[in-house]
Order: structure tokens, then sequence, then C-alpha cells
């Protein structure tokens, strides 16, 4: 696993480190509109992130891949103290896989509000898929979103991928609210827009 360079942000893998500025992200209630809730503490989210270092599942069948994703800050003000400018850098949200030993990779992705509307998540994601594809061998990806989550599917489909079952990703169809989108590698090259609000799946929780 290794930094990803995208268009307009940088992908970094995930670790314990990030905890803090991760924690100021999650905490936006914004991000739970359709589902999820924010992380108890920091150190509850450090522990967590730590185990997730391992970047696979216990008995090793899975890659599991986190980034973080780096977004340049807010346009420094043109006068004022220099040493009040906000950092030209933050940290936006994250992106991740779950790579399955058939070349399927379940993927998710949450940004904060502070990032919505700018064209990031659909970048980030892109950058993530391309890599995927590259340098994981992935053939297939699977998004697992909520039917109501109108901005994350408007990102899904900008980025190629297609409507599948009502369900969920495990296979479970007709699994209450959940919809399951796929795409192909090829659709990880670059198709801009604007981003969406977050979708989570809850396959991710697995991760612990």
């Amino acid at each position: 696993m290794r930094p990803v360079d995208g268009d307009g942000c940088r992908l970094e893998p995930q670790g314990a480190r990030h905890a803090d500025a991760l924690f100021a992200v999650l905490s936006d209630p914004a991000i739970y509109r359709y589902e999820n809730a924010p992380p108890a503490s920091v150190q509850a989210l450090r522990e967590r992130l730590a185990r997730l270092e391992s970047r696979q599942s216990p008995d090793g069948g899975e890659q599991w891949l986190n980034w973080v994703v780096w977004a340049p800050g807010d346009p420094a003000p043109q006068d004022g103290d220099p040493a009040a400018r906000p950092s030209m850098d933050h940290l936006a949200g994250f992106v991740q896989a779950t790579v399955m030993p058939d070349g399927r990779a379940f993927i998710a992705y949450v940004f904060g509000s502070r990032s919505w509307g700018r064209g990031l998540a659909t970048r980030a994601v892109s950058a993530m898929l391309v890599e995927l594809a590259a340098h994981h061998g992935v053939r297939r990806f699977v998004a697992d979103v909520k039917v109501d989550n109108a901005p994350s599917l408007r990102l899904l489909a900008r980025l190629g991928f297609s409507a599948g079952r009502q369900g969920d990703a495990t296979g479970r169809d007709g699994a209450g609210d959940d919809a399951v989108y796929d795409g192909q590698p090829d659709d990880g090259e670059a198709r801009l827009g604007r981003d969406a609000a977050p979708a989570v799946r809850k396959f991710t929780d697995a991760r612990g």
C-alpha cells in the first residue's frame, strides 16, 4: 500500500497517527444524515485505526486498504496576521476498500461537509479506483449505499457504476433500504464532477 496522488488531492495510507485530525472530521454531524454514528472518542478511534494498520483481515483473506485524503486548505487571507492564516492542506476524510480474493473490492468513503460541493470526493474515489485496479488486482468494484442517499448515488453514477439489486453487498437481496452498485476497473479513469455526501457501508463495521 502506498500514497496516491490524485487530481487536487493526495491519498495517504491511514494510520493511528491520523486519529486526532480524523476525529475532527468524523465529529461533523452532517456526515450521519443517512446512517452510522461518530466515534466515541479520539482514543477509541486511535485504537481502531491501529488495528486497521494490519491491512488485512485476521485470516489474511481480505486486504483492508484505507487512505486519508489530504486536500488544499481554504484560501489564505490577503491581509492580517500570517500566523493566523489557515493551513493550505487539511485532512478532508477517507476512502477505503476491502479487497476480496476473487478480485472484488467493496469501497466506501467519508468526507466532512467542509469539503462537499468541490468535486473532491469524486476525484479521491477515482484515484483510489485506479490504484486498486493497477496495483491490487481488482476487477470489480462494489458500493453499498442507502437508497435515499441521492448525492452518493450521483457520485457513483459519475464514476461509471451501475445500479444492481436492492439488498446489501454481502448478497442478501431485499435487505431494507440498501442498494448495491457495481463498477469495472476502467470506470476509475478520472470521471470528474461535483462530490457527494458520504456513503458508509455497514460492511466496514466488521473490521472492528
